[in-house]
């Protein structure tokens, strides 16, 4: 017993300290406030150095601030709602925040396709923070591109540029909802134009920019310092991380401007096809084969019942051999379209995306040694150049 009555009798000494000296602490604190430095003063007012008056916007400021001002009240957020299914296949609504803007007095909105892909309900937030349901009016998942509509026809529309003179090194302003932060603006320059792969397929003259693209921002304008659209927001490379690294890419406006007939008339693209499949020619294939020409594309095969068939274009007929690839030699080879001169099918690609199905263009081929002009009826793609 003596142990023990020892071991309470210290802890009760211990505790019987801590208490003592714990009053006495709290007790010197405050009867004894700390003495004020020598060097610390306090006035009754405190004497700011303020402006004489309101502060003088450079030129730059002023364009900045004319160029929001400007884009601003056009441009709108856009949330989707998906349906995903968790583990045991069970509904799990999940959105998506993206930007977009007005194009016309009819409350159509354009944007990307992959911000509205799959939803199952839309939300548009305009830049005066009313919301309004929106459907999806066409969409072209091979150029990332999509129109949807609002019910109220009084939101300002923007104003639509041309993409087709634009130069590295010009100034431009992007417009959207990046991290879900709503009208957020951010500049920089045309770093490059060149083409690239989007989601679905190639997007020709994309405008790589450096001004700051997030997520959100999809679908947004990219604007030129008149505030007019000059591209659609669509990518960023990062890397991996999931935040602007400094490239950006937009689809240029003119690429949208040429199918949003058809994406608000009839809801799809008529995508037009030539009805071929080719292979490029470089000089040392041409001189192999006995071309009559050291580039273009030789025409393998017409695509039956096509538009290059009822033209009376022709595909090769005798199986040679490249290495170990079969191709059939003897088919007409495609040096240009409409006089412009076509080396590879991304060319050819690029001039089809210019026209729609129903349109005439003119051919220019070799069957053998002879120079020939055909005129083609361009049918509606399916799949085929």
């Amino acid at each position: 017993m003596k142990p023990l009555r020892l071991v309470l009798l210290i802890i009760l000494l211990v505790a019987a300290f801590y208490i003592l000296t714990d009053r006495a602490g709290r007790s010197t604190l405050s009867s004894n406030p700390p003495a004020a430095s020598p060097e610390i003063t306090r006035p009754g007012h405190v004497a700011l150095a303020e402006a004489s008056g309101p502060p003088l916007l450079d030129a730059e400021e002023q364009l900045n601030i004319s160029v929001y001002k400007k884009a601003l009240p056009s441009v709108v957020n856009i949330t989707s709602t998906a349906v995903a299914f968790d583990f045991f296949y069970g509904p799990v609504p999940q959105q998506g925040m993206g930007s977009g803007f007005v194009i016309d007095g009819e409350g159509h909105i354009l944007t990307n396709y992959h911000v509205v892909e799959n939803a199952r309900q839309l939300e548009v937030t305009t830049s005066d923070k009313k919301k309004y349901k929106a459907q999806v009016v066409g969409a072209d998942p091979v150029q990332d591109l999509a129109v949807i509509q609002i019910p109220i026809k009084t939101v300002p529309q923007a104003e639509i540029g041309d993409s087709k003179q634009l130069v590295v090194g010009q100034k431009v302003f992007a417009i959207g909802n990046p991290f879900g932060l709503s009208g957020t603006m951010t500049r920089g320059i045309i770093s490059s134009i060149r083409q690239v792969r989007g989601p679905r397929g190639f997007i020709d003259e994309a405008i790589q920019t450096d001004a700051a693209i997030n997520p959100g921002n999809s679908g947004g304008p990219l604007l030129n310092s008149r505030g007019q659209v000059i591209g659609i927001n669509s990518m960023i490379l990062t890397g991996g991380v999931e935040q602007s690294a400094g490239i950006g890419f937009a689809i240029p406006i003119n690429t949208a401007k040429a199918v949003l007939d058809d994406l608000v008339h009839i809801g799809r693209v008529r995508r037009p096809e030539l009805g071929i499949r080719s292979i490029p020619i470089g000089p040392e294939l041409a001189d192999e084969l006995g071309l009559a020409s050291d580039s273009g594309l030789l025409i393998i095969q017409v695509v039956p019942g096509s538009s290059a068939e009822h033209a009376g274009l022709h595909g090769g007929t005798e199986r040679v051999y490249l290495g170990n690839t079969p191709i059939l030699r003897g088919g007409d080879l495609l040096v240009a379209v409409d006089g412009q001169a076509i080396e590879n099918s991304q060319e050819l690609s690029h001039v089809m995306q210019n026209h729609r199905a129903g349109d005439t263009i003119t051919v220019t081929i070799y069957r053998g040694k002879k120079r020939m002009d055909l005129k083609v009826v361009l049918g509606e793609s399916r799949g085929t150049a």
